[in-house]
């Protein structure tokens, strides 16, 4: 680690060997030493953010088939919990989630070739209509290459459609490893690893604003998450128009992939990944610890190893519940263990800006 001070400390910029470094070898405790003191560097204050939100699923019809995923139905499928919403039942669903407190959804579903882009057009006009105050969170990277596909339009001027009905935010999912040949391991009918880089390429040329994700724990090796690194990191210098980094591991289950990989990634796996991003992804103004993915006490942890926001309440969730994954939270309890981790609890919204400090008493645990 001590080299890795040395060229900081000189201005100079780690290069992938360092990438590769601080995911494989580097001494825990030290790298974790040095993402909190990165954090601080950038985030002087000792707050942690979190949104209010949900996790909102239209459809859970899909032509992808990927072997991590149990949520998806085949797209053909008559299986009596195969779904697609209309636009009024999901207006339904985010009005719920408005009266709860909700300032941003997050929508995303299978890839449905039988869903035309007015569909998600009219989705996101009809939110900005109803709840003008709520922040449309729609639309992973392998959806807005499906809407392509269907409307035979490119990614940019799809996205420039759903600009225009009111959406200003773009969703992370879908990167996994953005490593064609992991790509090609575990989800081989889904875009490519240049192709989501792409459709982000164009959303932050329309003016779009959003996460990059990351889901590890199964096949790729370290040098597959020292290139996802890379992309990212390039692109940002490019656009800057990521708010966050946001990783996650792989929840087993029971999917193919699942069955195969039979061990979850480690907390000390998952710390790793938060501190060596913040080390590394030098162009992130923000890291996202995730109490749902990881469990509550490996998300406090992470607040100490350089992440400095804490996720959102994802109230209504189902793509992890399907995999055998569920946990729930509340704002309250939100509050509780951040201040827990010894910080104190600011709510934020999707684009990480501060709505509400809670300075006041801690929340009784």
């Amino acid at each position: 680690m001590l080299a890795i001070r040395a060229k900081l400390a000189a201005g100079e910029r780690l290069g992938p060997a360092d990438a590769l470094y601080l995911v494989r070898d580097a001494p825990l405790l030290e790298l974790g030493e040095l993402a909190n003191e990165l954090r601080f560097q950038r985030h002087p204050l000792p707050q942690v953010s979190f949104v209010v939100d949900t996790n909102l699923n239209y459809t859970n019809r899909c032509d992808a088939y990927c072997s991590f995923c149990a949520f998806y139905r085949p797209h053909t499928s008559t299986a009596s919990d195969a779904y697609t919403f209309s636009v009024d039942a999901m207006l339904d669903r985010i009005g719920a989630a408005v009266a709860m407190g909700c300032t941003t959804v997050l929508m995303q579903g299978g890839l449905n070739p039988e869903l035309p882009l007015r569909y998600y057009v009219e989705m996101v006009r009809c939110t900005r209509t109803r709840f003008p105050d709520l922040t449309p969170h729609f639309w992973s990277a392998p959806e807005i290459h499906e809407m392509s596909k269907v409307a035979g339009l490119t990614y940019k001027q799809v996205l420039q459609e759903l600009w225009d009905a009111g959406q200003t935010t773009l969703p992370g999912g879908g990167a996994e490893i953005l490593t064609n040949r992991v790509r090609h391991a575990i989800s081989p009918l889904k875009m490519d690893a240049d192709a989501w880089i792409a459709v982000h390429r164009a959303a932050h040329a329309v003016g779009f604003r959003g996460t990059a994700t990351m889901m590890y724990g199964h096949v790729e090796a370290p040098e597959d998450v020292v290139e996802h690194f890379e992309r990212i990191r390039a692109l940002q210098d490019e656009t800057g128009g990521f708010t966050a980094f946001v990783p996650w591991s792989f929840a087993l289950g029971d999917t193919p992939l699942g069955r195969k990989v039979k061990t979850r990634a480690t907390a000390n796996a998952y710390l790793r990944i938060i501190a060596a991003a913040r080390v590394y992804l030098d162009n992130f103004e923000h890291i996202d610890a995730s109490w749902f993915s990881e469990g509550k006490k490996t998300g406090q942890v992470a607040l100490h190893f350089g992440a400095d926001d804490f996720g959102g309440t994802l109230f209504d969730e189902s793509v992890m519940q399907e995999a055998g994954h569920y946990v729930r939270t509340t704002v309250e309890e939100m509050r509780a263990m951040i201040r827990e981790a010894g910080f104190v609890p600011v709510q934020r919204n999707t684009l990480y800006q501060t709505l509400h400090v809670f300075d006041d008493v801690p929340v009784a645990g």
